[in-house]
């Protein structure tokens, strides 16, 4: 699935995966796809939305990427000269050609209730056709949830639409297959198109909007709860698969996966003690070497090293944007930056950010993962001995340091949730990481930035944050530009499954 269907430099159209918010719902939430594009690249920097998908509805939106254009949209949508065409499937026998459907609608709950219009109160207008054994929605007015209440109410809930009456199914089967509007510089017309696919299994979707696989081909494919398959996680790792569960795969499980296709796929027990080392299922024979692409840049992952593997997929992200130098809007790093990565493990921050024309101090308590380390930075074509490799403790190091009067660009604070050395004794994320901050501040320049994450399940983002922040303000110095990063699209965050990922970027004077 193609996410970009037309750009120029005043519109950005694109084709809305279902599953995937329009914008995001709250604060520490996933990001909606206007976020995800806002703040990925430069050129969509200045993005308005103009209208809105629901979570389940697939198909086209436009948004605005100039002053310009944003005016003139705005101003054709209230004009009702934006022609929207949904297509959506029912279980039911509708008995007419055409229907128009009129009516106020409002809120009760988590729905909406179709009324008859009175008053001045706003109006929902809906034209339903039949046309070619699927019914067609004409949108003259843009309210929430409309078409759905509409088709509900006159008899025809949409298939999968269980919150108004429709039949179980594996989606909401309901879809923005047309979309016409004058060019906001010009007014010449343009009209766009995408076809209806609602079999296609949503998950699989999503990835392919959002993951470029000539360039990354290690990503998460389920996700757990929010994916429908509670306490089961699959990751794509090149041609093969790495399953993840607390108990043997069931026969259901067995099969979905021999339906997302692998070379060789693997199983990884989760257990309380932490996770065991990944065991070869069926396929290809075992290999203990995997190479994946991961935003243009390769890495090696090894499944006889204990439980991790050697990249951790839920920070692709936040990799990419230290390497592209762009955090957000507004928000850049110097070219050429004095890198420090506090807790390297295997370099995969180090080869990200040398890439992007940093130098790096790369520094892990482990000799074995520094060693993984330089061999990917050699994989990449980067020297190693063109940076600096560290083996110690982090806070010891950060003292000597100190005395050194180094000082970084970028500090990457990622460690891991709970580690013990001999030097500082036991760390733990939710208690100790306020304290990391403070001692990792003195090396950072003024007007540098800090990159903080951990992936603490029960530590609470509010808590993460007042942590990291309280300590900047101790030591006596302001935050200019806060960037809060959640989990990527393919770790989606859901009640069910809420984020264990945390992620800060801020520019610290």
């Amino acid at each position: 699935m193609d996410l970009i269907v037309f750009e120029d430099e005043h519109l950005l159209v694109v084709n809305k995966p279902a599953g995937w918010n329009t914008h995001a719902p709250a604060p520490f939430a996933g990001e909606g796809l206007y976020e995800w594009l806002k703040n990925r690249h430069l050129r969509w920097s200045g993005l308005s939305i103009l209208h809105r998908l629901d979570k389940e509805t697939s198909g086209l939106m436009v948004f605005g990427k100039t002053a310009e254009a944003n005016r003139s949209l705005s101003r054709q949508f209230d004009e009702r000269r934006v022609e929207k065409k949904y297509i959506l499937l029912t279980d039911r026998k509708p008995a007419f050609r055409e229907l128009a459907a009129r009516s106020t609608l409002v809120r009760a709950g988590a729905k909406y209730l179709s009324r008859p219009a009175q008053g001045d109160a706003p109006l929902a207008e809906t034209v339903f056709t039949m046309a070619h054994g699927v019914i067609e929605a004409v949108p003259w007015t843009g309210r929430t949830h409309q078409i759905r209440v509409h088709a509900a109410e006159h008899g025809f809930p949409i298939l999968g639409d269980v919150l108004y009456g429709g039949a179980s199914a594996s989606r909401l089967c309901l879809h923005s297959a047309e979309l016409r509007f004058a060019h906001p510089v010009g007014g010449r017309p343009l009209s766009f198109s995408v076809p209806a696919d609602f079999t296609r299994d949503t998950r699989l979707a999503l990835r392919a909007a959002i993951i470029d696989t000539s360039l990354t081909d290690a990503f998460r494919v389920v996700h757990g709860a929010a994916d429908g398959w509670p306490g089961l996680y699959f990751d794509r790792l090149g041609e093969d698969l790495l399953a993840q569960s607390a108990a043997a795969l069931t026969a259901q499980q067995r099969q979905h996966i021999e339906r997302l296709g692998a070379r060789t796929v693997y199983h990884q027990l989760l257990q309380r003690q932490g996770r065991q080392p990944p065991q070869w299922l069926w396929g290809a024979p075992a290999t203990n070497e995997i190479l994946v692409r991961e935003n243009g840049l390769r890495f090696e992952l090894r499944l006889d090293e204990g439980g991790s593997i050697g990249l951790f997929l839920d920070q692709r992200e936040n990799r990419r944007r230290l390497q592209e130098r762009h955090i957000a809007p507004g928000f850049e790093l110097p070219p050429a930056p004095e890198v420090l990565n506090g807790f390297a493990y295997t370099c995969g921050f180090s080869v990200a950010a040398a890439a992007g024309g940093g130098h790096v101090t790369s520094l892990d308590l482990s000799k074995k993962y520094l060693e993984w380390g330089r061999r990917n930075f050699v994989l990449n074509g980067l020297e190693p001995y063109g940076h600096d490799f560290i083996f110690g403790d982090a806070f010891a190091w950060f003292r000597r340091l100190v005395k050194k009067k180094r000082l970084f660009d970028v500090v990457v604070l990622d460690p891991p949730t709970f580690s013990r050395s001999r030097e500082s004794g036991v760390f733990q994320a939710e208690k100790d990481y306020g304290a990391l901050v403070s001692a990792a501040l003195p090396l950072l320049k003024r007007g540098g930035t800090l990159l903080a994450s951990t992936n603490a399940a029960g530590f609470a983002p509010e808590d993460f944050l007042e942590a990291v922040t309280g300590a900047i303000r101790q030591a006596g110095r302001a935050v200019t530009r806060q960037h809060y990063a959640p989990q990527p699209p393919d770790f989606p965050v859901e009640r069910t499954e809420p984020a264990h990922l945390k992620t800060v970027w801020l520019y610290v004077d």
